[in-house]
């Protein structure tokens, strides 16, 4: 999600806020976000959004947030409304999809900080040990949830999803379906390290790139760059950027003719930093 401090200073929140429905009909060339799931000093998480040319950050939220971690994330918020930066609390647990109590207490706090626009939950169900044998239990309280953080939620609902959730039924649906109708965004856990071809980016967000363009929802493609000893062809690292942000510009070009499409976001701060030029 990219456009900063310029850009951002000639959109109006509703335009920013890429939630909203205003939100969709396609981001600029190179919309960038990024994911910040560890404390890092503000400063520099800015300086590096800054130049990487990051409009939205997912700053990790706890459910308790003691003095010292608010402190931190409002000298986070400080720097990014500075810079033209949009921040989101990111919280989420895969026991969440069935303790629904402990997923609305994270709500509550994140709100309750009054320094972030949205909510950027990663509740992954198909983590719990039961996912093989009660499937349909699990995504039908998953979807519940989904249901009652948006209806109290007072911020933009956005979550991120693998790209196979159109596998999995939902009712006279899918679970790709029933996620869109019940956020306002979806980031897209599309991890891989070529931006288009046979098993690229691009390939296995095909459908819900189409399924976002019909519900109206803004879709981000997401890009991994931490090491995955089990799936090195699904991350970038061991490449340099230089290589990332080609690929990335890649995905930009063949994603321009979805009206969904909002961008790349970059998981996570940490890793990317540490790559090489």
């Amino acid at each position: 999600m990219r456009g900063v401090a310029r850009v951002m200073a000639a959109l109006t929140g509703a335009v920013a806020l890429i939630g909203s429905a205003a939100g969709c009909g396609g981001a600029p060339e190179g919309e960038r976000a990024m994911w910040l799931w560890r404390p890092a000093e503000p400063a520099a998480v800015v300086e590096w959004a800054t130049s990487q040319r990051v409009s939205e950050i997912f700053a990790y939220v706890p459910s308790e947030l003691t003095a010292a971690e608010r402190e931190r994330l409002t000298r986070l918020k400080r720097g990014c409304d500075a810079a033209g930066i949009r921040l989101a609390a990111l919280g989420g647990e895969p026991e969440w999809a069935l303790d629904h109590a402990a997923a609305l207490a994270w709500q509550r706090t994140a709100v309750g900080t009054g320094l972030f626009r949205a909510l950027h939950l990663d509740v992954e169900p198909y983590q719990l040990k039961d996912w093989s044998t009660d499937r349909d239990r699990i995504t039908a309280s998953f979807v519940d949830l989904l249901g009652k953080l948006r209806r109290v939620a007072s911020l933009p609902l956005e979550a991120d999803v693998p790209f196979w959730y159109h596998t999995v039924p939902a009712g006279s649906v899918t679970l790709a379906d029933e996620v869109l109708s019940r956020t306002d965004a979806v980031t897209v856990m599309s991890y891989r390290d070529t931006a288009t071809g046979p098993g690229s980016i691009m390939e296995i967000s095909a459908d819900i790139l189409r399924r976002g363009d019909s519900a109206g929802r803004p879709v981000r493609l997401g890009a991994e760059t931490l090491a995955l000893s089990d799936c090195p062809h699904c991350t970038f690292h061991g490449k340099s950027r230089q290589a990332l942000d080609a690929a990335l510009a890649q995905v930009d070009e063949a994603a321009a003719g979805h009206s969904s499409y909002a961008g790349v976001a970059v998981h996570d701060y940490h890793s990317w930093t540490a790559m090489s030029p």
